[in-house]
C-alpha cells in the first residue's frame, strides 16, 4: 500500500490498521524518518519536501513491487509525505510484514535503501538564518541501495 501525502501520521494507528486482524504475520518492521534539526553539522529549522504527483506514486508501487517480488511479505505500506514539515515530524513511514522476522527485515531495508535513491522527492532545508538549501543526493545512500543490485 502506497500514499503520498501531506499530512502527520500515527505511526501506532498505521501498524494497528495494517496488522488488525492478520494471524498469518509472525514480524512486523517498521521504520520511521523524521524532520531532525541538523544535516552535515549544520543547524535547521524545517524541510520542504517536493514531488510529481502521479510520477511520485508509480514510482514507489514500483520499489514495493520489487520488495514483494523478492520477499515473503503478507503485508507492506509506504507513506511519504510532502510539504512543509516542522522539526521531529514523520516524513516517511515503512511498515513490513512476513510470517517471518528476517523477510520483514531485509524487506524494510530495501525499501529505505531504495526510496532515498529512486523516489522522485526533492527536499529543501531551512537554515536558522532562514535561508533554504536544495538537499543534495549522498554518495552513502546509493552506496548502501548498491548491495541489492546483486539480487536483481
Amino acid at each position: 500500500m502506497i500514499r503520498v501525502e501531506r499530512e502527520i501520521f500515527d505511526i501506532g494507528a498505521e501498524i494497528e490498521a495494517l496488522t488488525a486482524g492478520r494471524t498469518d504475520i509472525g514480524a512486523v518492521v517498521s521504520f520511521t524518518g523524521l524532520v531532525r534539526d541538523f544535516n552535515d553539522g549544520s543547524p535547521v529549522t524545517g524541510l520542504t519536501l517536493e514531488h510529481y504527483p502521479g510520477m511520485t506514486e508509480r514510482e514507489l508501487e514500483k520499489i514495493e513491487n520489487e520488495a514483494r517480488n523478492r520477499w515473503n511479505l503478507q503485508v507492506s505500506l509506504i507513506i511519504h509525505r510532502y510539504g512543509d514539515m516542522a522539526l521531529g515530524e514523520p516524513i516517511v513511514l515503512v511498515v513490513t510484514a512476513s510470517p517471518h522476522r528476517q523477510d520483514a527485515f531485509d524487506a524494510a531495508l530495501f525499501l529505505m535503501d531504495w526510496l532515498k535513491t529512486k523516489a522522485p522527492f526533492w527536499k529543501q532545508e531551512t537554515s536558522t538564518e532562514g535561508e533554504t538549501t536544495w538537499v543534495k543526493e549522498r554518495q552513502s545512500d546509493f552506496n548502501a541501495a548498491h548491495r541489492w543490485k546483486s539480487n536483481t
